[in-house]
């Protein structure tokens, strides 16, 4: 049997090192020069490609019991297993595994050594333009032939890694639904005149995105804010809710709570803090906790003047200024390009899709992995869990397929 990968990123590679048999002959088709680009970038380089905490909670899809499927238990603890056998060692922190090298590299090269060591063909510089199926077999750009295509494309996200969309015009070829594919796990862009004054500014607040005044989810975390709006890991898993909204034409907001580390009323607070501290204008007393860049845009925004003294303040002042301590309003406008999301919201509806093979439902011999699909997660290994576990799951079912063909 011959089966082609087109993709040789985080989900092709283990597709086709599980499909590889002495039977089977495997030919990974890779776009770049190189395999793995994108696995090299996650992480900060150093590749979170787990999570302790490994639940459908994290992820987002329209068919959340599809998805329940294919991340099981089972799944988990073999993709698990399966890091162990091609000698990768975890360093697990707050529930993130990396390699204990702190490297991506290391899972990168030990993918590649896996399937240099069982053979596979790796043709890189090889763009899959069409693939067409006549008589039970599937042509790549009119010439190869194969008995079985695993599409491992990636999504729209990173489009210099090789991600540029490409998968999902295959997959139209076939029929299949295509949830519009938006950035997510990027930065959001604002359109305050503020935003350079504050560029630079880092700090742990809990910010809320809201649609239409409706509060849609909230995130804990550092955030960091730029001369175009604002960023940061929480800022990230929020991003796929102002991608989908401001699609919809929907107003969309931040409010950020620049003092999460109190859990009394700010007024209590601030009336507290202030008693505790020798004599200091209200600009001092914000500096024992604010940054230095973030008082005058407070204060400039609740209409109160630097050298006053907390006490001084007018009722109405007091009650500004605690709004822009704890709810600060940013409008969001929209979110960076594909060319800086991590990930792709939407793509190929999972209830298309064999959740025990990955299997297309609409054309046999035909699978789909990994970032293609309409599923994404939070921050944190998701997705390229995700990754390794369909890509395990096709090429697994290929295996067994051909194993009950040689019984016979």
């Amino acid at each position: 049997m011959k089966i082609a990968v087109v993709g040789g990123g985080a989900s092709g590679l283990v597709a086709a090192i599980y499909a590889k048999t002495k039977e089977n002959e495997v030919i990974i088709l890779e776009r770049n020069k190189t395999c793995g680009k994108k696995i090299l970038m996650t992480g900060n380089g150093r590749c979170n490609y787990w999570n302790q905490h490994f639940t459908s909670n994290f992820f987002h899809t329209h068919e959340k019991e599809t998805l329940e499927k294919i991340i099981s238990k089972d799944n988990q603890e073999e993709i698990k297993n399966f890091f162990k056998k091609i000698g990768i060692i975890p360093k697990i922190k707050d529930g993130y595994y990396y390699p204990y090298s702190n490297q991506a590299v290391s899972i990168l090269e030990a993918l590649i050594y896996e399937a240099k060591r069982l053979r596979i063909k790796i043709e890189n510089n090889f763009y899959v333009n069409s693939i067409i199926k006549k008589e039970n077999y599937f042509f790549i750009n009119d010439s190869l032939k194969f008995d079985k295509v695993i599409i491992a494309t990636g999504g729209s996200a990173a489009p210099k890694t090789g991600s540029d969309g490409v998968g999902f015009q295959l997959a139209k070829s076939f029929q299949h639904t295509i949830y519009k594919p938006l950035p997510s796990l990027v930065q959001l862009i604002s359109n305050e005149k503020f935003l350079k004054e504050w560029a630079g500014v880092r700090c742990e607040s809990l910010v809320s995105i809201y649609e239409n005044e409706n509060l849609i989810q909230e995130q804990f975390g550092e955030i960091q804010l730029t001369d175009y709006g604002i960023s940061g890991i929480c800022i990230f898993n929020l991003s796929r809710y102002a991608s989908i909204g401001l699609e919809e034409n929907q107003k969309i907001t931040i409010k950020i709570n620049f003092v999460p580390f109190t859990k009394q009323p700010i007024n209590i607070f601030l009336d507290e803090y202030n008693k505790s501290v020798t004599k200091r204008s209200i600009k001092k007393l914000l500096e024992g906790f604010l940054n230095k860049k973030l008082i005058p845009i407070i204060l400039y925004r609740s209409s109160i003047k630097e050298d006053v003294y907390y006490e001084e303040l007018k009722k109405e002042e007091q009650q500004r200024l605690w709004k822009f301590l704890t709810s600060f309003e940013l409008p969001i406008i929209g979110t960076k390009s594909f060319f800086n999301a991590q990930v792709t919201i939407g793509g190929i509806s999972i209830k298309e899709i064999n959740p025990n093979t990955m299997e297309s439902l609409k054309e046999k011999g035909l699978y789909f992995v990994g970032e293609i699909l309409d599923v994404d997660g939070d921050c944190g290994g998701y997705n390229l869990g995700f990754a390794w576990i369909s890509g395990m799951l096709a090429g697994k079912n290929i295996k067994e397929e051909n194993a009950r063909k040689n019984e016979k």
